[in-house]
């Protein structure tokens, strides 16, 4: 914990919208001016582009940006393997795909000078990280700052805070992040996590496919859910190796597996940038929530913040939907999200508060996953409740949860599957579900 990381934190300012050519100098001069690579960049600098697409994708999907720094990427030395801690990569093949509904507590406490990188605990997932595919559920719980920078080159990361803020230092400079807040990590940028609080904890969505985009709105029309505007990219802030204490341990993720250098200065020094393949900040308490204002509860997809489309359109590799404050005023309708079969999977998880759905059981910090086809909805006490009460219109504004959403089952990980954490008899919420049924006449 740091007051001068806070300090810093809330002192931060930003550029606006989602996916927009952005540009950004921290030195003026910096950026150059009607060309990417001139012969010699200005002020000594370095000019490199970070392709997050491939060249040749569609320019509405491309995502590269141009940095222009202190010392070239290529500028380190040989990577060496290091233990993997608590992270796991797809494909999961340790374990079978468990039709089960299973439900977890938080994380236990973690061992003192535990940083992000440490603290990162893998839940399961799906797909293939060498074949750009699927996605992963992480938890995190950290008790320290990182002193290395991070990267990982199988996937984006979706980092969703449920306790303690965090200042993520970028190449693309800091962004401030507290729980109600996500952050999105591009692929292969690198970044260090540092403690805002005594501790930190909340949930990561690795994705290994197309990055995240906003949904297509279709006859909502032009404005709702995420507005492009919400979303803050950093302004360009850099590092001088000139000025560190020392050399920079720097730990990659290649193809599920970690891999680290000792760097002779920080890889944090670009200067200035331009380009959409950036990172951003996002407060889910922004979101247009739209709604039914007749009759019946509208299906989950209408809260998603963002997506990550598959070769199936409307298919998404991941939907990341969040269940923010809302009225609920529909007329002889069943409020809580209804009982329901999926063809697609859910993690779900719980920032603040509790979820409308469960009255027990599921806790901040904690999460819930439902695979295809697996039978879920309102628990008993919920059911009950929620079947005799007055239906005049209602504000949900108690609780905070969101759902990483997939077209293929989650594979929870050996150490998720016989976790202490991982509840015991969670099916019994659904257990003294009455029969009501009486034939007519």
């Amino acid at each position: 914990m740091s007051g001068d990381a806070r300090k810093t934190a809330e002192g931060l300012v930003y550029l606006s919208g989602f996916g927009n050519e952005h540009g950004s100098e921290a030195v003026p001069g910096a950026l150059p001016v009607g060309r990417n690579s001139p012969q010699r960049a200005p002020l000594g600098l370095y000019a490199e582009q970070l392709s997050g697409t491939a060249f040749t994708e569609p320019r509405a999907h491309n995502r590269r940006s141009w940095l222009y720094r202190i010392r070239p990427s290529a500028a380190h030395p040989a990577f060496t393997r290091t233990e993997n801690g608590a992270i796991r990569t797809a494909p999961f093949t340790e374990t079978a795909p468990d039709p089960n509904r299973l439900r977890w507590n938080p994380l236990p406490e973690p061992a003192p000078g535990t940083d992000f990188l440490a603290g990162l605990w893998t839940l399961g997932g799906n797909g293939d990280a060498t074949q750009r595919t699927g996605m992963a559920v992480h938890l995190y719980h950290a008790t320290a700052s990182m002193e290395r920078v991070f990267s990982d080159a199988d996937g984006e990361l979706l980092i969703v805070p449920e306790r303690g803020g965090l200042l993520l230092r970028t190449e693309f400079g800091l962004l401030h992040v507290e729980p109600g807040h996500v952050a999105l990590i591009p692929r292969g940028v690198r970044f260090r996590v540092e403690l805002l609080d005594a501790s930190a904890r909340g949930y990561v969505c690795e994705n290994y496919g197309a990055p995240f985009q906003l949904p297509d709105l279709g006859p909502i029309g032009a404005n709702g859910l995420a507005n492009a505007r919400d979303f803050l990219a950093p302004v360009a802030a850099y590092e001088d190796d000139e000025t560190a204490a020392g050399p920079v341990e720097v730990v990659n993720k290649f193809c599920g597996n970690l891999w680290t250098a000792m760097y002779d200065h920080s890889p944090l020094d670009v200067v200035a940038w331009h380009g959409n393949h950036v990172p951003y900040v996002y407060d889910l308490r922004r979101f247009n929530v739209i709604g039914t204002i007749s009759y019946d509860h509208p299906d989950p997809s209408i809260f998603t913040v963002l997506t990550s489309p598959s070769d199936t359109p409307g298919l998404a590799g991941v939907d990341f939907v969040v269940f923010a404050p809302r009225w609920l005023v529909g007329e002889n309708t069943f409020r809580p999200p209804y009982f329901h079969r999926n063809v697609m999977s859910e993690y779900m998880g719980l920032i603040e508060g509790a979820y409308d759905a469960k009255a027990e059981g599921f806790v901040p910090g904690g999460g819930s996953l439902h695979n295809m086809m697996s039978a879920h909805g309102p628990d008993r006490e919920t059911f009950d409740r929620a079947s005799a009460a007055e239906l005049k219109p209602q504000k949900v504004d108690d609780g905070l949860a969101f759902m990483f959403e997939t077209r293929w089952p989650v594979t929870a990980t050996p150490q998720a599957a016989g976790a202490e954490h991982l509840q015991q008899g969670y099916d019994d919420v659904w257990q003294g579900l009455q029969r009501h049924f009486r034939p007519a006449g």
